[in-house]
């Protein structure tokens, strides 16, 4: 698996364990709300991006699309 690939991977852990743990949700059940809502795919289409930041953001990044699809 080439380096980016990994690197985006982690992106999508990172995000899913931080989302789990902040909303008391299962990381499963993390995973299913952002296949739900693309974001697995926003966050490999904005990996350019991300990726200059701290890894957290991917986080912040799912959380912010998430609360902007509630309103």
């Amino acid at each position: 698996m080439p380096q980016i690939e990994r690197d985006i991977n982690l992106m999508l852990v990172v995000a899913v364990e931080l989302y789990s743990n902040k909303y008391n949700l299962t990381p499963q059940d993390t995973l299913t709300l952002f296949m739900q809502n693309n974001i697995n795919n926003l966050i490999r289409k904005n990996y350019g991006a991300l990726h200059t930041q701290n890894l957290d953001e991917s986080f912040y990044f799912a959380e912010d699309i998430l609360a902007r699809k509630q309103k």
